[in-house]
């Protein structure tokens, strides 16, 4: 499902046209909004699932089993947008604490193969593993090149936080299996505008607040059949369970065998829109997000005369070092966000040609 050629297959059909109206009624202000790298908007039905929610806890009595429905929900609307099924797919609420989970399967001494410039959440928790281990870094472009056996995990991001560089998810996992490494591979930055095959790793992490529109405490992550066994449950408690809901009291309940053993309780709110979140993602044709957003990335990367990245991004970084660019955008009105002396700028599906032109006028091209 992912992609790493988007050059258009002529023998294939066009990929099915967004429904621009509906996602300007469902984000009415997003308008000169370029910043779904940072936090992504929510949605109007977002909104009032999450307002219908509080009314229901504050003028009725809470249903918990409707709480665990919704987010089984979730579960299953995220196995279907990255390709696995829900028994691959634990919930959690930050990603740092998924990776902690994935550092703690590696033995002491065991080497970690990371690109550079990474964002911390992927990296402190092998920086800071107790029982040790040797984080090395290499270009991101050259990453799968700086894979040899004494790697023990690789561990990226499939669109980098920084500067929008889409990893070649084909060369590393294949390098990966190559030597016998394991492959972690964290998504916040890439689901929702990018097709994602989650299977094709050992493990991968999203999370939801950024593209995919949901409340901050929603996170994802899978974990392979083959590797779950191999992963402690640290966190374990009764969510984690087989059966959860006769696992409330003492010790002696078995985890489940899925992914799920890896979940932790989760924070019912943010899931009530999470759930929504991702009901309106999964509706949309995710080939025509991709098209639609590395579209309009691509045109804003002419006007200002950048490069084309060699795997298209929905996300364009440029260097910005006293940060006059940023507080350009910021005086026309339009949110966008600074990284490393680097400005960002983020093309979602409920970006379009006018906020490109916007923008670019802004800065003087």
């Amino acid at each position: 499902m992912i992609a790493t050629d988007t050059r258009a297959d002529t023998r294939a059909a066009a990929p099915a046209a967004l429904p621009h109206e509906l996602i300007a009624q469902e984000f009415p202000a997003a308008r000169g909004y370029l910043n779904a790298s940072t936090v992504g908007l929510m949605a109007h039905s977002t909104r009032a699932a999450m307002i219908d929610d509080l009314d229901r806890g504050c003028l009725s009595h809470p249903d918990i089993s409707r709480y665990t429905a919704i987010v089984e929900n979730a579960r299953d609307l995220y196995a279907g947008l990255v390709g696995v099924t829900a028994d691959r797919v634990a919930i959690g609420s930050q990603t740092s604490a998924f990776v902690a989970l994935i550092a703690a399967s590696l033995p002491a001494g065991a080497t970690v193969l990371i690109p550079d410039c990474e964002f911390a959440s992927l990296v402190a928790p092998f920086a800071q593993a107790p029982q040790g281990l040797h984080v090395r870094t290499a270009p991101l472009a050259e990453l799968a090149a700086h894979i040899d056996d004494d790697v023990d995990l690789v561990a990226f991001a499939l669109a980098q936080s920084c500067t929008g560089d889409v990893a070649d998810l084909p060369e590393i996992t294949a390098a990966a299996k190559a030597h016998g490494a394991r492959t972690l591979c964290d998504t916040t930055q890439a689901v929702g505008w990018l097709p994602v095959d989650a299977s094709v790793c050992d493990a991968t992490i999203c999370h939801g607040y950024k593209w995919l529109g949901a409340p901050r405490g929603v996170a994802f992550m899978t974990v392979s059949e083959e590797y779950t066994p191999h992963v402690p449950a640290l966190f374990a408690g009764w969510y984690s369970a087989a059966d959860p809901w006769t696992s409330l009291y003492g010790h002696d309940h078995p985890l489940a065998e899925t992914a799920r053993r890896f979940d932790v309780s989760p924070a019912w709110q943010a899931f009530v829109g999470a759930e929504a979140a991702l009901q309106l993602v999964t509706r949309l044709d995710a080939d025509a997000v991709h098209a639609h957003t590395t579209g309009l990335a691509a045109h804003f990367r002419e006007r200002l005369g950048l490069p084309q990245p060699a795997i298209p991004s929905a996300i364009v970084s440029w260097d910005d070092p006293t940060g006059d660019d940023l507080a350009r955008l910021k005086d026309a009105g339009i949110s966008a966000s600074g990284r490393s002396g680097r400005a960002r700028a983020a093309f979602h599906f409920y970006t379009t040609a006018e906020d490109v032109d916007g923008a670019a006028r802004a800065l003087g091209r």
